[in-house]
């Protein structure tokens, strides 16, 4: 009898890859901001494929509460990624920038302690012009930018972790983002 060829695996396009499930955690505070983040989060993960079923939200009173659910998220097991949204606007103190240095610190811990990818879509934003331009405004949605980026690193992970190099990015950069980038400008 003889024996057929060995046939190379072929890889698994991302468009064919399972979207896994992903946690939301989301700040009840500036709620017409972060409502509008979350819309974004949800339609890029199900223009990546994903199941609605497959994504969960949780709430938080605050920007700060943030890290405390995401770690709570990623130390369970059920999830493959966390998403956090918030917004923080400057007011007349620096207490914004406390509490975004704060939260960035905290969900920056949370990834490396689990090992679980933590996308950061918090706005710190100088007025809620900017913060309603970065939410679905004429910057784009940073909710959905971090859904995209913690599927990204998810995927990447997966793939480090099991000895092979990182496929190409899930979903293109958004081409605004390119332009503004070329221009000097940083949304």
């Amino acid at each position: 009898m003889a024996s057929t060829p060995k046939r190379r695996a072929t890889p698994t396009p991302r468009s064919a890859r399972a979207v896994p499930p992903v946690l939301v955690v989301v700040s009840r505070y500036n709620d017409s901001i972060t409502s509008r983040l979350l819309d974004g989060a949800r339609e890029q993960y199900a223009r990546a494929g994903g199941d609605p079923s497959r994504l969960a939200v949780a709430e938080a009173p605050g920007a700060y509460e943030l890290p405390s659910l995401a770690m709570a998220g990623a130390s369970s097991g059920a999830w493959a990624g966390v998403v956090a949204l918030g917004c923080l606007i400057r007011g007349e103190t620096r207490h914004d920038r406390y509490i975004a240095e704060a939260v960035a610190h905290g969900l920056m811990t949370v990834s490396l302690v689990t090992g679980i990818p933590v996308a950061f879509g918090v706005l710190t934003t100088e007025n809620p012009a900017q913060a309603r331009a970065r939410a679905g405004g004429s910057k784009g949605n940073k909710g959905a930018e971090a859904m995209a980026a913690v599927l990204e690193s998810i995927f990447a992970a997966d793939s480090l972790r099991s000895g092979r190099p990182p496929t190409p990015p899930l979903t293109p950069r958004d081409r605004t983002d390119k332009a503004a980038t070329r221009r000097g400008r940083h949304a």
